[in-house]
């Protein structure tokens, strides 16, 4: 049976270049978003380089928690390999000025929408050799940025959480692998959609960041390693494979 790869917010950033570094080792893709005009371009983008490779549309709003349902079950014909919760966003603000409405779209869409689909995978794949699944968190995931603490706040969750999920995964002799990639600040449409504003440009004004081609390529390097976190030292802005950061309790019998 064809084998896929899934790739979550795929229409700009690193969604879209991680579409084009897997389908350049002649991955099979299925990828998501809500611009279709936008996935049609990537799909013709990869087709145009990589002659073979299957590439499926799916349009859907994933901040809308019941579409990571459907979305999911639309998926069931599809043997999937590889699974890249990508879809997300950020606010920069401090608390007391948020916009709740899209603060709620936010907590969905980085929390609940990965969470239902990441368990919704694992449920279905996690005895099946070679699998794995990739959560992108952000280095906000493990430092709290001065007005973005909300933000920061849903990739602490995205990142213990999978973190915690991979050890689980291996304690229990699973064959998949769940691992997280933490991006420090990367040329996109993040911070214009962070601070809704489209004129900012990172040239000139963030003085260090990778592009979103080179975090393409970052991801590749985790998928291939055997490592659970591959982050971007936000000092040297090396980037890294890591063992998990966090610290992970087993509850003996005695402490139930």
């Amino acid at each position: 049976m064809t084998k896929y790869t899934v790739v979550t917010g795929a229409s700009s950033g690193i969604g879209y270049e991680t579409a084009l570094a897997f389908a350049s080792r002649g991955k099979n893709l299925i990828i998501t978003a809500r611009r279709e005009e936008k996935l049609s371009e990537l799909k013709t983008e990869i087709q145009q380089h990589n002659e073979g490779v299957d590439v499926i549309i799916k349009v859907a709003d994933l901040a809308e928690t019941e579409n990571a349902y459907s979305f999911y079950e639309d998926l069931k014909d599809y043997d999937i390999e590889t699974w890249i919760n990508n879809a997300g966003f950020g606010n920069f603000d401090p608390v007391s000025d948020h916009d709740l409405s899209k603060i709620t779209k936010m907590l969905r869409l980085n929390n609940e929408t990965l969470t239902i689909l990441s368990s919704l995978y694992v449920r279905d794949y996690e005895n099946k050799e070679g699998t794995q699944l990739i959560n992108v968190s952000s280095g906000g995931g493990y430092t709290i940025v001065r007005d973005a603490v909300t933000y920061c706040a849903t990739k602490f969750f995205v990142s213990a959480f999978t973190e915690g999920l991979d050890q689980e995964l291996t304690g229990k002799g699973s064959s998949m692998r769940a691992k997280v990639l933490a991006p420090a600040a990367t040329e996109t449409e993040f911070l214009n959609r962070s601070m809704d504003n489209d004129d900012i440009q990172y040239k000139g004004n963030i003085p260090k960041y990778h592009t979103a081609k080179e975090m393409a390529q970052f991801m590749l390097e985790l998928y291939d390693s055997q490592k659970t976190v591959g982050i971007v030292n936000g000092e040297s802005y090396d980037f890294e494979l890591r063992d998990p950061i966090y610290p992970y309790a087993s509850l003996s019998s005695e402490g139930k």
